[in-house]
């Protein structure tokens, strides 16, 4: 299943860029996450970067550990997470057109085995859920871009 959510902003790609990858202090700028936790840090740029991330999802505390499995430097990254079976990946990308620049992220969830397969069947029913979440993560970065 993917997910995907966009939002326009009024900032130069570079301070989108800027805000995105500074996953660090995340839980500062992006409501939904109340903790970061840097496991892994590379030498230079962003693959491998890995963190623990806490979340609230139904009122109850999510915590997942994702990595940059691929970037491409003001353009966009990938991160992996896996858990119950599940691989997730996320892509952020920022693009740039004539109407501005916007900020898109796709989420995916692959079942990995029968088990996960039939744990995930009832999932389109949050595709709308998972949609608001990603919306308000972009609408996040989108208020802390366009304040500075």
């Amino acid at each position: 299943m993917i997910v995907e959510a966009q939002v326009t902003i009024n900032g130069s790609k570079a301070a989108i860029w800027a805000a995105i990858t500074n996953i660090e202090n995340a839980s500062e700028t992006i409501s939904g996450i109340e903790n970061i936790g840097v496991l892994e840090k590379p030498a230079n740029g962003l693959i491998g970067l890995k963190w623990r991330e806490t979340r609230m999802l139904f009122g109850e505390p999510a915590i997942v550990e994702k990595w940059i499995t691929d970037a491409a430097e003001n353009e966009f990254y990938k991160t992996r997470a896996e858990s119950d079976g599940m691989v997730f990946l996320t892509t952020i990308r920022v693009s740039e057109s004539s109407g501005g620049i916007t900020l898109i992220e796709a989420h995916e969830t692959k079942p990995q085995g029968i088990v996960a397969r039939l744990k995930s069947l009832p999932m389109f029913l949050f595709k709308g859920v998972i949609r608001k979440a990603l919306l308000q993560d972009l609408n996040d970065i989108k208020a802390a871009v366009e304040q500075e």
